[in-house]
């Protein structure tokens, strides 16, 4: 009789760490492979306009602007109201009622809006990507594309990065708004602040530095999502499961970009005295 070898925990950790590893190296190298054919599709559609899928990307801007709107302001006003009760509760204690509104302007503006509407267009807008891209891998429509001579990066990718980096701005804006708004409710309604005092303190502490800067933000997490997205349906295996796993990895991965590149922002901002 054979004798059953135990399992080594050291080695099977180690076997994991280098899979990982493996893995995160072939999806740099692809992403920069993909960033490459991105380019080179983008300066064909350049020097030829009459290319360009117009139609496409207004369709992409419906589902990733006005469709998504509705949710954006809704998670964006609740934000404002959770952080106006926070900032209630301490301000209260020294009677410093009035900067709440510097407390939810600037955490709204500068962060919390930004990042809360990328999550949300990651959610809608990145899955949809990774999963439509997906979908056509494994019907063999890509294989279709490259046969006719067309660059399937120039076709599936270039209207989804431009309706996303067009809508993002847009959606920041709104879900500002809506979280200064849920804000000065909690001021209103349950410190007693008068209307006219929240809004002068609010237009005397906000610059529009304060809101370009989260609009910044946006176009950042905006070519995130749509690449990453993008990427992960182009890498997306020829069956079901596949597809499901690119769409979870594309989330995923979004998101876990999104939040490093907000942090070296908030540093650079940091640095830049904003």
């Amino acid at each position: 009789m054979t004798k059953s070898v135990k399992p080594n925990p050291i080695v099977d950790m180690m076997d994991k760490i280098g899979g990982a590893a493996a893995t995160f190296g072939n999806d740099v190298c692809f992403f920069i492979c993909f960033l490459g054919e991105l380019a080179k599709a983008s300066l064909v559609l350049i020097r030829h306009p009459g290319r360009f899928r117009g139609r496409d990307m207004l369709y992409y801007m419906d589902l990733c602007g006005s469709q998504a709107l509705p949710i954006v302001i809704c998670i964006c006003y609740l934000m404002g109201v959770i952080l106006g009760f926070q900032f209630a509760l301490q301000a209260q204690k020294v009677g410093a009622e009035i900067y709440v509104a510097d407390g939810v302007g600037f955490s709204i503006l500068k962060e919390l809006g930004p990042l809360m509407v990328a999550v949300i267009s990651t959610g809608r807008a990145g899955s949809a990507f990774a999963a439509e891209i997906g979908t056509m891998k494994v019907n063999e429509e890509i294989s279709a594309l490259e046969t006719m001579g067309f660059s399937p990066v120039g076709f599936l990718v270039v209207p989804k990065l431009l309706a996303m980096l067009f809508t993002m701005p847009l959606l920041i804006v709104f879900g500002d708004f809506a979280g200064l708004t849920g804000g000065f409710t909690v001021a209103v309604t349950m410190m007693k602040l008068t209307p006219v005092s929240y809004i002068d303190r609010t237009l005397e502490v906000l610059l529009p530095s304060t809101l370009t800067m989260g609009v910044l933000k946006g176009l950042v997490f905006a070519a995130v999502i749509a690449l990453v997205g993008c990427m992960r349906g182009f890498q997306a295996k020829s069956d079901a499961q596949g597809v499901g796993r690119a769409t979870t990895s594309s989330v995923v991965s979004s998101i876990f970009m999104i939040v490093v590149a907000d942090a070296v922002l908030t540093r650079l901002y940091t640095l830049w005295g904003y």
